[in-house]
């Protein structure tokens, strides 16, 4: 992607560097993520506009501790150190990191200078998330102090003269009252950026360029119903326009109507060469008995390559195929030595099942607001691209214990309830991901002055703003109570409904 701005992150295998990436991004600068030991030559060629170096698990003082190319601080380039970035910075020009007596967690006060550009705006006493066991002692030759807190003496310092800047605390999580305004000061009061990056340029970019990667050859994209490979679809339709063919495996899993809903917007609006297949009865077939979630898992992504590849061989040859992959796709396959979070199937290696000759993915650099940015941007209607996250294996996770097309009716049922009260109730943008669970349980009930013996369904509603973290939404009672009548009353085996109210972490947002 080019790009007249750019703020290089150097991932220091910290658990908050996707966030960083995207707070910058939201200041409408572009921003990229690359390994911590990239090197001079690299950053030279990509002529960032600044450095950010992300926190990470590490002490400065270990054999193996993760260490930037030398030289980095004489490129003229400003640096923000985050967290273990400040303890590297310090570390490397001479400073003094200690072991603190006392591991600081969670949201600190903190006392800065607000004299410096990287605090312009603020007030002398803030409060910011900590997270960490070491900490700056001695600041470095040239460098000043300019934040503390009550055990952390050295909280931020500053050489003005070299641009170069560190601070203890996490301005990128939501617990770090306008810690995004940090993150702003660096950008355009110290790094001097105009933040001219738009997704309508984006869009406007990448067709050109797919237009002239493609010509008039022939691309192939799996097409799952989601927001990914549905954005990525349009975008391609966009340049090659016929000469894409969309493969919409349907495995039965969806929600209620939801693939007759992405036939009618691909084939119908968007006028897509669209290959639907119905495939629900194979994979339950191959889903029978199985209880065991990583096993559904597996044998659905098993499946889900054995029909697209059935289907792409009646095409024959093509040149390209499409995938969905997303900017935290590829970080969270893992940068340099950073932690690997997990591995994503459409990443780090092409598919040889399928006879093409390249793999293209449009939204390889974006997160997945950028996406639906984009999305909005081509005009695929607003309840596709808004679409709640839904997983991979589809409802199968949601149904606790072995599939059956009966179990799948329930769930259906309930969960298009749920989420139809929930924007009866104008909930839907304020709850990140709301969903229905059927439980393995069954339990007593009375209807109709009869005994009933029937599944208990459970309701979950979770608000984040990276899916790393989250909190159990706090639903009216009123709604809640809708909910519950609707579902016991509509929903044929369900005598019971309960309410989720565990938070991420120790929970999981899924329940499988």
């Amino acid at each position: 992607m080019k790009n007249n701005e750019l703020i290089l992150i150097l991932d220091f295998g910290g658990q908050y560097n996707q966030l960083i990436a995207r707070r910058v991004r939201e200041c409408n600068v572009y921003s990229e993520v690359v390994p911590f030991n990239i090197s001079i030559e690299e950053i030279k060629e990509k002529n960032p506009k600044g450095i950010i170096f992300t926190g990470g698990p590490a002490s400065v003082y270990g054999n193996d501790s993760p260490r930037c190319a030398d030289g980095i601080f004489e490129l003229g380039i400003p640096v923000l150190g985050i967290c273990y970035g400040m303890q590297l910075m310090t570390y490397i020009l001479g400073g003094n990191v200690a072991k603190a007596n006392k591991r600081e967690y969670g949201t600190t006060d903190v006392s800065i200078d607000n004299t410096s550009l990287l605090f312009k705006g603020f007030e002398n006493d803030n409060r910011f998330l900590m997270s960490h066991t070491d900490y700056v002692e001695t600041v470095p030759d040239g460098f000043k102090n300019i934040a503390s807190t009550l055990s952390c003496p050295n909280a931020a310092m500053e050489n003005v003269d070299k641009k170069l800047y560190g601070i203890q605390f996490h301005p990128e999580v939501n617990n770090s009252i306008n810690g995004t305004q940090v993150i702003r000061n660096f950008l355009f009061e110290i790094c001097n950026c105009k933040g001219d990056w738009q997704i309508a340029s984006f869009v406007d970019e990448s067709i050109k360029s797919l237009k002239e990667k493609i010509g008039d050859k022939k691309a192939l994209c799996a097409l799952s119903g989601g927001v990914d490979s549905s954005v990525a679809a349009v975008l391609l339709h966009k340049a090659i326009g016929k000469n894409l063919t969309c493969i919409f495996v349907d495995h039965g899993l969806l929600r209620k109507n939801e693939g007759d809903e992405v036939e009618e917007v691909f084939r119908n609006q968007f006028d897509i060469n669209l290959i639907r297949v119905n495939a629900k009865n194979r994979f339950l077939e191959k889903l029978a008995g199985v209880t065991d979630p990583e096993k559904k898992r597996k044998i659905i992504g098993e499946e889900f390559i054995r029909v697209f590849e059935e289907e792409a061989k009646k095409i024959g040859t093509v040149d390209f195929l499409v995938q969905g992959t997303i900017y935290p796709d590829v970080i969270e396959s893992g940068l340099g030595k950073s932690s690997v979070i997990k591995s994503h199937h459409n990443v780090g290696g092409l598919p040889d099942y399928i006879d093409f000759k390249e793999i293209v993915e449009p939204l390889r650099d974006l997160f997945k607001d950028e996406v639906r940015k984009t999305g909005l941007e081509l005009g695929i209607p607003e309840n596709l691209v808004y679409r709640q996250p839904f997983p991979g294996p589809g409802l199968a996770i949601r149904v606790i214990g072995d599939i059956t097309d009966e179990k799948l009716d329930i769930l259906k049922e309930a969960d298009s309830i749920f989420r139809e009260e929930i924007a009866n109730a104008g909930l839907h943008r304020n709850i990140n991901q709301y969903f229905a669970v059927l439980t393995n349980l069954k339990s007593v009930g009375v209807m109709g002055d009869e005994r009933t013996y029937d599944y208990t369904i459970a309701l979950r509603a979770v608000e984040t703003t990276d899916f790393m973290t989250g909190f159990w939404s706090k639903i009216p009672y009123e709604v809640l109570e809708k909910v519950s009548s609707r579902i016991v009353n509509e929903v044929n085996h369900v005598n019971r409904v309960v309410y989720d109210i565990t938070s991420k972490p120790p929970a999981t947002i899924e329940w499988e």
